[in-house]
């Protein structure tokens, strides 16, 4: 394949070479020769003779030139074009390695002009590839990792059920009935966190007030703040743009947000909302103490699966996808999120362009 692109381009090429040999014999002939004509009349000097005999060298140096030319312009062109097809042929062997699987792969960048603004979206489509693939595993291995323990508790009881060992109690049932049902909320959340990720594409955007949004979510958990004597301070200062969302979609982060810090702060504690306007959107800021939270956490507590409990414990949290959640619909819409630990009290935010 590259020996036949490579003789295509040379071949375009050989047109154009004969075509200024032509017009150099054609100009000899009509143009060159006349005044050669004219100029040996001027000077009473018969020019039948002379005038083939010019003719017959100019022909025949042109042909020797033209031979010489073809041969150094074949040479030249094949190097230059061989040069030029270089980051092609290294991309098509990136290409076959990525087919392959190696999602690793990428094509030297050493231009800046059409080949290279190509080779930078190729590998820009290889970085989309490998972090696919990457998901995949890491979403194998989590999906894994959360289902091995209820399914092995259940197995085990029904085993045991199965083989006279264990009594068929009510308590029995119970705790098997809470196993299932714990997997029925982990296959939710998968299904959750897979919408959250397509969200971009199914986005509905409307002008929404999001002061308000938040503090109808907040609203909803006032219960389960009350139970722990959770106090809750909302605070947006001034006027706020409204800003361009899919209003259920922001929904479910606010409420995955607010969930969460009323799940992880303790008795007695603090939740406090407030909210900056930014020149390209608002930024809201979500603050509650938070004990046995390590700063190293803040980084990774968008991570799928993640727990603050190092235990990885269900009784006390959900999956971890929660954050995930938030994360993803956030950047569906353009916007960023972040978290950070300050003395006890972890702040998580997120921004929408306005």
């Amino acid at each position: 394949m590259k020996s036949r692109l490579l003789w295509k381009l040379l071949a375009i090429n050989l047109p154009v070479i004969v075509l200024v040999i032509l017009v150099v014999w054609l100009s000899i002939d009509f143009l060159a020769a006349d005044y050669f004509t004219a100029l040996m009349r001027k000077y009473n000097i018969s020019p039948t003779v002379i005038h083939q005999m010019f003719l017959d060298a100019v022909h025949r140096y042109i042909v020797n030139a033209s031979i010489l030319a073809m041969i150094m312009a074949v040479a030249l062109s094949f190097f230059l074009t061989r040069r030029v097809l270089r980051p092609l042929y290294a991309m098509a062997e990136v290409s076959r390695k990525v087919s392959l699987g190696d999602f690793t792969a990428r094509a030297d960048i050493s231009s800046k002009d059409e080949v290279g603004q190509f080779g930078m979206m190729f590998n820009q489509m290889a970085d989309n590839l490998e972090k696919i693939e990457n998901l995949r595993k890491t979403m194998l291995v989590d999906v894994a990792h959360e289902l091995r323990t209820p399914l092995t508790t259940v197995r085990g009881y029904l085993e045991g059920l199965a083989d006279g060992v264990i009594p068929p109690a009510k308590e029995t049932f119970t705790m098997l009935k809470d196993e299932i049902l714990r997997l029925a909320h982990l296959v939710q959340d998968f299904h959750q966190l897979t919408r959250a990720e397509a969200a971009k594409v199914y986005l509905r955007r409307e002008e929404i007030d999001l002061p308000h949004l938040v503090e109808r979510v907040i609203k909803l958990y006032r219960h389960d703040f009350e139970a722990k004597k959770i106090g809750v301070t909302v605070d947006f200062g001034g006027e706020l743009r409204a800003v361009q969302a899919d209003r259920d979609k922001i929904v479910q982060a606010l409420g995955n947000i607010v969930q969460n810090a009323c799940r992880y702060t303790p008795e007695h504690g603090e939740f406090r909302v407030r909210a900056e306007q930014r020149k390209n959107g608002i930024k809201i800021i979500f603050s509650n103490t938070c004990k046995d939270f390590q700063k190293e956490d803040a980084g990774l507590i968008f991570e799928r699966f993640y727990r603050t409990e190092k235990s990885r414990s269900r009784e006390s949290g959900g999956a971890g996808i929660g954050l995930a959640i938030v994360k993803a619909l956030i950047e569906a819409h353009g916007g960023e999120v972040g978290a950070w630990h300050d003395e006890g009290v972890i702040h998580v935010w997120f921004s929408l362009p306005s």
